[in-house]
């Protein structure tokens, strides 16, 4: 199929199948099992299958959708082979994801219409959320353009104190207060500096508990409020960054901030280390929201432009 044979970045491409591998074995362990015996797809494999995607971490709902199009394959073509199913599962879940991500982006990109464009990141505590603000930070900087750190999870002391360790390692500047501080009146001084220094990227860090739902929402939209007084339209995008390794626990962490305030992309962490990637799959569907970065591994290069086709081609490579 024309889509799987763009050629891809070989450095990056070899990164996330790197990063895919324990998803990639899991997954097709689980799918020669699903088609051992059979010749063709039948009721019995497509009952396999179902099976298969759901305890990857695919979802029920996203799992229906997946065995509902092949349905239709199997009685349109009358006879599909089990050989065949690696190749049409792949085909069907590219344009799965193709009915979020409109366009693919393959580098760190953002709207220099707005300038300073404001990214307002969320997110719980502990699923990588600093990591990708720095590495975000490095990737655009890396492209020349002017970046700027705030802390507006006041929260923790550790949370001001990791951003600042990521702004010294990327030698990028970072407005702080003490911790306890309004988050709002953080994310103000952000703004301000930004504006008066010619900033390009402002990255604004925000406190991670969802213990209550009303007080996030509070914040948050706080938060927001505050900035636009200084960045009319900001934030520009707000990015909601889950761990991917937690499985069915994202698809509730992504339910939770979506209902405290309006996300506009994913970014999902810690693929590397884990055989649940198809979490990708399902929270890209279910919530109608892109996925814009991925987080493959520790280095500095390891989070990704999600790039749908690249990452469905190494979750069902079948060569490496």
């Amino acid at each position: 199929m024309s889509l799987f044979k763009k050629i891809f970045s070989t450095q990056k491409k070899e990164t996330l199948d790197k990063g895919l591998e324990k998803s990639k074995t899991s997954f097709l362990g689980k799918l020669s099992k699903a088609v051992a015996g059979k010749s063709k797809v039948d009721d019995d494999v497509l009952d396999n299958l179902e099976e298969v995607l759901v305890t990857s971490d695919v979802g029920v709902n996203t799992t229906l959708k997946i065995i509902e199009r092949i349905e239709e394959r199997v009685a349109r073509d009358k006879y599909l082979g089990t050989e065949e199913l690696n190749l049409i599962l792949r085909e069907e879940i590219a344009g799965l994801l193709s009915e979020t991500h409109h366009g693919e982006e393959t580098e760190f990109q953002i709207d220099t219409t707005h300038k300073p464009y404001v990214v307002m990141v969320v997110g719980v505590n502990g699923v990588g959320k600093t990591t990708t603000i720095g590495k975000l930070a490095y990737q655009f900087k890396k492209q020349g353009l002017k970046v700027m750190l705030g802390a507006a999870d006041t929260f923790r002391a550790a949370a001001i104190d990791q951003l600042q360790v990521w702004a010294d390692r990327v030698d990028v500047p970072i407005i702080k207060q003490k911790m306890g501080s309004d988050p709002a009146s953080v994310a103000y001084d952000t703004l301000s500096s930004a504006v008066s220094q010619e900033v390009d990227v402002v990255l604004i860090d925000t406190a991670g508990r969802l213990h209550n739902k009303v007080n996030l929402m509070n914040e948050l939209g706080k938060v927001k409020r505050v900035m636009q007084k200084v960045v009319p339209g900001a934030p520009h995008d707000v990015l909601l960054v889950l761990d991917g390794s937690t499985g069915q626990n994202a698809f509730e962490q992504a339910r939770q901030f979506t209902k405290a305030t309006e996300v506009s992309s994913l970014a999902v962490t810690k693929l590397d280390g884990t055989a649940k990637g198809g979490v990708v799959i399902g929270i890209s569907d279910q919530f109608q929201i892109p996925v814009k970065y991925i987080g493959v591994g520790e280095g500095l290069e390891d989070l990704q432009v999600f790039n749908k086709y690249e990452f469905v081609d190494s979750f069902f490579n079948t060569s490496s």
